[in-house]
């Protein structure tokens, strides 16, 4: 009896775990997601009564209880589906806090994916880029026309500055300077991939810290700046 009561848990348990882990637009065995999410809550109701019926061969005590069990799974299952989106939120937003600049992929119930940036204890939007296959931290700058680097950062990628032509004049926090042009072979923050991306490189000293500028965030379909978090979508 417990056996089979326990199989059928496991059951329920790994299509709960199918129903967390896929795409809200892909099918399962056929079923769409929602379709599919009624058909394993509906499972536990028939296991119930069946469990109901034998129990109750012995006596009402264990068949009331096989049902308070049953009943208490069901609605387990049924609050965790409910709430998953929730659940998941939670958990990026945890992960986000953990990891500062780490860019955090969400799927929201119409299957649409946005990259999430938490904001860092700074108070500022900080984002890990790869840049030509390197990573880079940057402060994410709306107010800047262009992706902006280091020296640092620009020889961390493979940009050699004696070759470069400072012909740009800028103003940044440390004030008025000269950059020079270059383009970034590939930038990517999470999923979003640019290729060609137009930059500058500051003169040594006069960055503080690489910018993510208008010459990628232009590019992107959505940007959305809440109160901790920024929303980008490609």
């Amino acid at each position: 009896m417990m056996n089979r009561l326990t199989v059928v848990f496991v059951i329920l348990f790994a299509g709960l775990a199918v129903l967390l882990f896929s795409d809200s637009s892909s099918r399962i065995m056929g079923l769409k997601q929602d379709e599919f999410g009624r058909f394993v809550t509906l499972l536990p109701f028939a296991a119930m009564l069946g469990a109901g019926i034998l129990a109750s061969r012995r006596n009402l005590g264990d068949s009331l209880r096989q049902m308070l069990i049953w009943l208490v799974i069901i609605l387990a299952l049924a609050t965790a589906y409910l709430y998953r989106f929730d659940a998941m939120t939670i958990g990026n937003r945890l992960l986000g806090g953990l990891m500062p600049g780490h860019a955090v992929v969400v799927t929201d119930r119409d299957g649409d994916q946005d990259v999430v940036i938490y904001k860092a204890m700074s108070g500022h939007f900080e984002a890990n880029a790869e840049v030509n296959g390197q990573t880079v931290g940057m402060l994410v700058d709306t107010g800047a026309s262009m992706v902006a680097l280091t020296q640092e950062d620009a020889v961390r990628v493979g940009i050699i500055p004696e070759n470069l032509t400072y012909s740009m004049t800028v103003t940044t926090a440390n004030g008025i300077t000269t950059a020079a042009p270059v383009t970034l072979t590939e930038l990517s923050i999470g999923p979003i991939t640019r290729r060609n991306v137009p930059a500058m490189v500051a003169e040594e000293g006069k960055l503080d810290q690489s910018l993510l500028g208008m010459s990628f965030l232009g590019t992107l379909s959505s940007l959305q700046m809440q109160t901790d978090e920024l929303r980008l979508r490609n």
